[in-house]
């Protein structure tokens, strides 16, 4: 018996091949994870809150990218702490976030705050070191922005055997660490600091180091010589003529008389410089001891040291300030001791600033 054609309804309903739900099942895996990847990149390309300001954010050693990136969408710098783990996975920066100090605005996509992390791009800070500083305020200026520890830096600094390691032949690195603005991240050995500060002084005294100094000194006599002008007088005008003066005080074997020298070797002055001070024993008392004191007094600047590499041909001896920031440059004794009544007038008479030391 012949049969007719099968109906519709009749049919069997057809499997699919296990080719097409492999097909199927990589779109969707494609679709569903380019919309993730979407997501996760517009997260991460886009900022934080609408804040301008810049924060300072902190990133402790051993610090874990989770913990990081809590802290980041806590304080409002990222939008997605996620998203940012993520990120950080397909970049293969999980494991490599830089501890430090980080100056970031909420403004900063957050890629970009990534890659700061992963690099180390931590803050800078500026440090101006001022002509005339000592080895405790240069240490006392860094330590106050956490950028090295003070006791470990006056070790280091004050140290002869340091010196020795430099090159100079000097009780400490005073007088060497070059004064100028520095710019530092937090937390560094004080070694790094004093490395970059010696070479500095380096570099500027580099053009000087053919030049015939004056009583045929040692680089480390020019800076002695120097540190004390520095501490005489901030007019650089004058700064010649002082070095002129110490060389002729020099030359004829007088005392040098520098109250700067003798404040250095006091343990505590308390800004009155009395006359039991200046007969107070110290090898820094250059009122009492000819020639210089046993090392710089401070770190002077570029121009003091080419005074005194350069000094101004004087017959002058003596100074006494006027108290207006200027002094008085005198020939004779007799001429210094009526400028310092003249100028010094307003010293207690128990008290005289000026001794004897014709």
């Amino acid at each position: 018996m012949l049969r007719g054609p099968t109906t519709l309804d009749n049919r069997k309903p057809m499997k699919p091949s296990g080719k097409r739900i492999l097909v199927l099942i990589i779109c969707l895996a494609l679709a569903g994870g380019g919309f993730f990847f979407f997501m996760v990149n517009k997260l991460i390309l886009r900022s934080g809150s609408g804040e301008t300001e810049y924060k300072t954010f902190e990133v402790q050693e051993r610090s874990s990218l989770s913990t990081v990136a809590y802290r980041l969408e806590k304080e409002g710098l990222i939008p997605s702490a996620l998203a940012l783990r993520l990120w950080a996975m397909y970049k293969g920066y999980s494991g490599s976030i830089k501890a430090g100090e980080y100056r970031l605005s909420p403004l900063m996509p957050s890629k970009t705050i990534l890659e700061l992390l992963h690099r180390g791009g931590v803050a800078i800070h500026a440090v101006r070191i001022v002509e005339g500083f000592n080895l405790m305020q240069i240490a006392e200026a860094f330590a106050e922005e956490g950028i090295v520890n003070k006791e470990e830096f006056l070790k280091i600094g004050g140290d002869a055997e340091t010196a020795r390691y430099f090159g100079f032949n000097s009780p400490s690195l005073e007088g060497f660490l070059f004064p100028d603005t520095y710019r530092f991240a937090k937390g560094l050995p004080a070694r790094t600091v004093i490395n970059a500060m010696v070479t500095r002084f380096f570099e500027m005294v580099e053009p000087l180091k053919d030049s015939p100094f004056p009583l045929d000194m040692a680089l480390e006599e020019i800076v002695t010589l120097a540190s004390m002008v520095e501490k005489e007088t901030a007019q650089a005008e004058e700064r010649p003529v002082i070095a002129g003066v110490f060389i002729n005080r020099l030359k004829k074997k007088m005392p040098l008389a520098s109250d700067p020298t003798v404040i250095y070797g006091l343990d505590n002055f308390d800004g009155n410089l009395r006359k039991k001070d200046l007969l107070t024993p110290s090898p820094y008392n250059t009122y009492r001891n000819k020639g210089l004191p046993p090392g710089p007094i401070a770190s002077p600047g570029i121009d003091a040291i080419k005074a005194v590499a350069f000094p101004r041909e004087t017959d002058y001896l003596y100074f006494v300030s006027k108290n207006d920031g200027t002094h008085y440059f005198s020939k004779t004794y007799d001429e210094h001791l009526a400028a310092v009544n003249l100028y010094q007038r307003k010293k207690s008479s128990t008290e005289p600033k000026e001794l004897d030391v014709r």
